[in-house]
């Protein structure tokens, strides 16, 4: 009798996040390929077998093997999983599409399209078509923390309700858990205006405001997420979840998140470039806010938080103007009829 064939995933992008869950994949029993864009990176990877650039101090378990050719981690994928920066997203399903042998894609990306502010399933949609299962991942979690099997819970988004089911399953164990919605919308939104909101968090902090401002600034921001999700078709209660604010909470009050880093160097007298170096990744939220405030302004969505986070990265507006303008703003009801 034949072997049955082991399930097997292929994680496209090897920096922090793409590399704890390709380490949760494995730990599972998921036979798991991930590469990323620099040879020399991924063969330093096969060598070591640790991320220790990007994620220090986690050995690879046996099932996750590191992958110098694209070709070679998507070889009889099952399903592929997609963790590069957003500003990437598209170009990198551009040179997946030729090589796929499923029909299967799912990203943990958080952000938005450079300059046209598209959601990431509208790239997938106009790469890949329609016939294409989409999901996406998102949710409270910190690289390190997956990485170490510390509890953790997520949620996957997709109008495949047996693809969604099966990489929850492939995700699940007895410190991570998955659950499943439909809402892709809401999920995309909710994983890339946090970030936004967690600069604005960090810059108050570095400032030396106190817990108060944070407390209001996480409760106004939900406000801000929900008034644009909601208007773009995404629902109510996606974002009291954890896509929504459990993502936003984590993200607006520990360190772990590059983001809020960013935005206390800011505050603390850095310049952009300054405290990017400092942080030495990826900080999606920078990009992210130019997305965001487009679509608050096509739309005609208030979102002064966010607006004032834009100015700041972008517009060179002082983080303390920032702030005293926020609070000079005309009063308000707290809910809108």
């Amino acid at each position: 009798m034949a072997d049955t064939p082991q399930p097997s995933l292929a994680v496209i992008g090897a920096g922090s996040w793409g590399t704890a869950l390709a380490i949760l994949f494995a730990k599972n029993g998921i036979h798991t390929r991930v590469w990323g864009h620099l040879p020399e990176h991924m063969q330093t990877l096969i060598s070591t077998r640790t991320n220790e650039q990007f994620l220090s101090g986690f050995d690879f378990p046996e099932h996750l093997h590191p992958c110098t050719t694209l070709e070679q981690a998507m070889d009889q994928a099952d399903d592929i999983l997609v963790v590069v920066p957003s500003h990437a997203f598209r170009s990198v399903l551009q040179q997946i599409k030729p090589l796929l042998k499923t029909n299967r894609i799912a990203w943990a990306t958080k952000g938005l399209e450079t300059d046209t502010a598209k959601l990431l399933h509208e790239n997938a949609e106009e790469v890949l078509g329609t016939e294409v299962s989409l999901a996406v991942v998102s949710g409270p979690t910190f690289a390190r923390e997956v990485a170490a099997g510390l509890p953790t819970a997520i949620s996957i988004a997709s109008k495949d309700d047996e693809f969604a089911h099966q990489l929850a399953e492939k995700m699940h164990n007895d410190t991570f858990r998955a659950y499943t919605c439909h809402d892709i919308i809401g999920v995309e939104l909710g994983g890339s205006i946090k970030n936004v909101l967690a600069i604005a968090a960090g810059i108050a902090d570095g400032l030396g405001f106190g817990a108060n401002t944070r407390a209001a600034l996480i409760t106004r921001g939900l406000a801000e997420i929900m008034r644009l999700g909601t208007q773009l078709g995404g629902e109510a209660e996606t974002f009291m979840g954890l896509a929504g604010m459990g993502d936003l909470v984590l993200t607006c009050t520990d360190n772990q998140s590059r983001n809020r880093r960013f935005g206390i160097a800011l505050a603390k007298g850095m310049t952009h470039d300054e405290a990017l170096a400092s942080i030495g990744q990826v900080v999606e939220g920078i990009q992210t806010a130019n997305e965001i405030n487009r679509l608050a302004e096509r739309h005609g969505i208030d979102m002064p938080i966010t607006r004032q986070v834009y100015r700041v990265l972008h517009e060179s507006l002082e983080p303390h103007q920032a702030v005293h303008e926020l609070f000079a703003r005309e009063l308000k009801a707290e809910f809108e009829d």
